[in-house]
């Protein structure tokens, strides 16, 4: 159970979306403005996922057309509160990962010899 939590959470969009809301209350249309490259079907079962975890409450208001706003409950709080430690240390170590990355996709060098399939 907690595996398939964290996997819904944990997605890159979910922890997006959960940023995007931090303290507001927002429409539909102002997170998919505020969350950079999702398209309206990933944001739609994006919010429904946190919705059924509990980490989002979802409010319609009956009017014409349908008035629905997101915000984070109590327990989406305490989570954005780990997905900004977590962004905090991506900008920590950014420099520190691109470099890796770069030293990785060059490939082995001759002190490192070759890279084999399990590592």
């Amino acid at each position: 159970m907690a595996r398939e939590i964290l996997g819904a959470v944990a997605n890159k969009w979910a922890l997006l979306v959960i940023n995007a809301l931090g303290e507001r209350t927002l429409r539909f249309t102002e997170v998919h403005a505020e969350v950079d490259g999702i398209s309206h079907k990933m944001l739609t079962q994006t919010l429904r996922h946190l919705e059924r975890d509990g980490v989002v409450h979802r409010t319609v208001y009956p009017s014409v057309p349908p008035r629905v706003e997101y915000r984070l409950t109590a327990p989406g709080q305490a989570l954005r509160a780990t997905v900004n430690g977590m962004c905090a240390w991506t900008r920590h170590y950014l420099d520190e990962i691109e470099t890796a990355r770069h030293r990785f996709d060059a490939g082995p060098g001759p002190e490192q010899g070759a890279r084999t399939a399990t590592g």
